[in-house]
């Protein structure tokens, strides 16, 4: 059956969603939802890749035993003192265990939907490497999508692509956000060619998550044209 003109289009972000059981947050655009894969799986790469920090430096004794505290209480599910420990050694250290705390404070913020505050711990964080990096900028990403500052979650989405770099899983996932995002905008071409890079460069993404792209390629290739 034909679609109506005017019949909202699931999005791949939706799939991928349902794939992963992530957590969906709103974006408006003419009522309709766009769902954000990785603000979930940043949440819990993020809380994962913590632990690869290694705090040698005696003189970081206070801030291991402060965020090792934190770490405990997220795990057994106490949030608030957790985000209150984490915000201690962010304030008293200037170190990778204060970047740490600042990046696991921010992760709380962001599950509370405080995306302000969240930004606020993310722009002190130096994103490195190509897992932990990019997963950041990718989560400062959606804490814009839900402030609604288009621009500057198009900013972090980018700079999560390119920190990326070949990664076949986070490199195609961030520019499905980017994609996402595009649509919401209507800048149809930057969402068509997010997509063609999708299924030119990794492939083998669409094929494990059973995506299929070409139909959202088609369908950005007709917005595109009809503009």
């Amino acid at each position: 059956m034909a679609r109506k003109k005017n019949e909202p289009v699931r999005t791949t972000l939706e799939e991928v969603n349902e794939q992963l059981s992530t957590a969906a947050q709103r974006l408006e655009d003419n009522k309709k939802y766009i769902y954000w894969a990785l603000g979930a799986i940043a949440v819990i790469v993020l809380l994962v890749a913590g632990y690869v920090y290694g705090i040698h430096n005696p003189n970081m004794e206070k801030a291991k035993d402060l965020i090792g505290k934190a770490d405990l209480e997220m795990l057994q599910g106490d949030r608030e003192n957790a985000l209150k420990d984490y915000e201690k050694v962010f304030d008293a250290y200037s170190n990778k265990p204060a970047e740490r705390a600042a990046l696991n404070a921010a992760i709380l913020l962001y599950q509370d939907g405080k995306y302000k505050e969240a930004v606020a711990y993310l722009e002190k964080y130096d994103p490195e490497g190509n897992l932990v990096g990019p997963a950041a900028l990718s989560l400062m990403g959606d804490c814009y999508v839900n402030l609604k500052d288009y621009e500057k979650a198009l900013v972090a989405f980018d700079k999560a692509i390119h920190m990326a770099g070949d990664n076949a899983y986070y490199a195609p996932t961030f520019l499905m956000k980017k994609a996402t995002l595009m649509h919401a905008k209507k800048n149809y071409k930057e969402e068509l060619r997010a997509y063609e890079t999708i299924r030119d460069k990794f492939p083998e993404y669409q094929q494990i998550y059973q995506l299929n792209l070409d139909k959202y390629i088609e369908r950005a290739k007709a917005l595109a044209e009809g503009n």
